[in-house]
């Protein structure tokens, strides 16, 4: 292990657990050129397991989102811990340990993987897979490790008895606080003109790319929000009319998230054809603003600023993914390809591989570790 901080052992207990279970590894390679760098806290790389850029991609995104990384090394995330799913959160905070408090250049997110592997084989094959799909299962299996039920009183009347008052459970954790954000889809039937509304939760957000050269994150933006007219077999049941009508759906943003993760659409699929767009999309580094495609009800958040990047080089049947992360200590761009870190000029986040993009309307601090009683 890169670290051998000592921690209690109720903390790490399933670590130990899955050690057993797990090879030996390499000490990472050194650069020569590299020796005499500084290393900072947050800017540590990864060792590729074989095919796994895609996990150490995402790891390094996540490793740049400082309240998500205090929450661990502060410890919080013990007394929230449901006993019968905890190993892969036990091993995320392991690896953000590591990442953050350790003393190596890189280090192995072998623990995780396996962990999250008995969980879902898939990722513990020597194959490539998608960053955007194993994003959005290390967010969930995170958040049913974490989550809390907030209980709410419904009351329909006053006059119900109180035994009779329904009771709503509200799930809510770290992911929930930190990336969850809703949708809300306006639909219009066209023929009498009768409004409905659907809710929709999300934890990213996958944008279409309107254009196959050249084109900008608000295009694809708008391109989502705009109102879409859905005819022939795609037509809705309207309730009023009690046939299928065809019907305008409009989404807007009901609640936005303190980050917000937009991916952008780049393995297109015709028949049985498959491509995937390279489409040189320009996004701001700083002040995104989502104002006009949140509902004026809940326009409260300020603008969203980039703090995260996960690049794709290749095609659809192989490739390689790599991340652009600003460091909270530093308050530099760090490119991380595996166990290759460079420090990279603003100039430089901006890439035509891009394919998820981080932003948080909130400034990160530099994440605080556990008070030493």
């Amino acid at each position: 292990m890169a670290s051998q901080r000592s921690f209690p052992e109720d903390d790490f207990s399933i670590y130990y657990v899955l050690a057993e279970c797990t090879d030996h590894y390499d000490p990472c390679p050194v650069n020569e050129a590299e020796e005499n760098q500084p290393h900072f806290q947050g800017v540590t790389g990864l060792r590729n397991l074989g095919n796994t850029c895609y996990m150490n991609a995402i790891l390094q995104c996540l490793c740049s989102i400082s309240p998500l990384v205090e929450y661990f090394l502060s410890g919080k995330y013990i007394n929230s811990l449901q006993k019968d799913c905890s190993e892969v959160a036990t091993a995320f905070a392991y690896v953000m340990t590591d990442m953050w408090l350790g003393d190596s250049d890189c280090v192995s997110p072998e623990i995780f993987r396996s962990a999250l592997g008995n969980l879902y084989p898939v990722f513990m094959k020597k194959t490539q897979q998608d960053a955007q799909e194993f994003l959005i299962y290390v967010l969930n299996e995170l958040h049913e490790a974490l989550k809390k039920y907030h209980w709410r009183k419904s009351y329909e009347k006053k006059s119900i008895p109180r035994c009779c008052r329904r009771m709503i459970a509200n799930e809510s954790s770290i992911i929930t606080r930190l990336f969850e954000g809703q949708l809300s889809y306006s639909i219009i039937c066209l023929k009498c003109e009768n409004c409905t509304y659907k809710n929709e939760v999300f934890t990213v957000i996958s944008l279409p790319i309107p254009s196959e050269y050249e084109c900008s994150l608000q295009d694809c933006l708008q391109c989502f929000f705009q109102q879409d007219t859905l005819t022939w077999n795609n037509r809705i049941h309207c309730s009023f009319c009690e046939t299928k009508q065809e019907t305008a759906v409009r989404a807007a943003i009901s609640k936005a998230p303190k980050t917000i993760v937009f991916h952008l659409k780049r393995f297109d699929i015709l028949g049985t054809m498959k491509r995937k767009l390279r489409t040189d999309i320009h996004y701001p580094l700083t002040n995104l603003d989502l104002t006009p495609y949140i509902c004026p009800t809940f326009r409260k958040h300020p603008k969203y600023n980039l703090c995260a990047v996960v690049n794709h080089f290749g095609d659809l049947d192989g490739g390689h993914y790599t991340a652009f992360c600003k460091n909270s200590v530093t308050q530099a761009w760090y490119s991380f390809d595996d166990t290759r870190v460079s420090e990279i000029p603003d100039t430089s986040v901006q890439t035509a591989a891009a394919y998820l993009l981080f932003y948080s309307c909130q400034p990160f601090s530099i994440p605080r570790q556990k008070c030493k009683s």
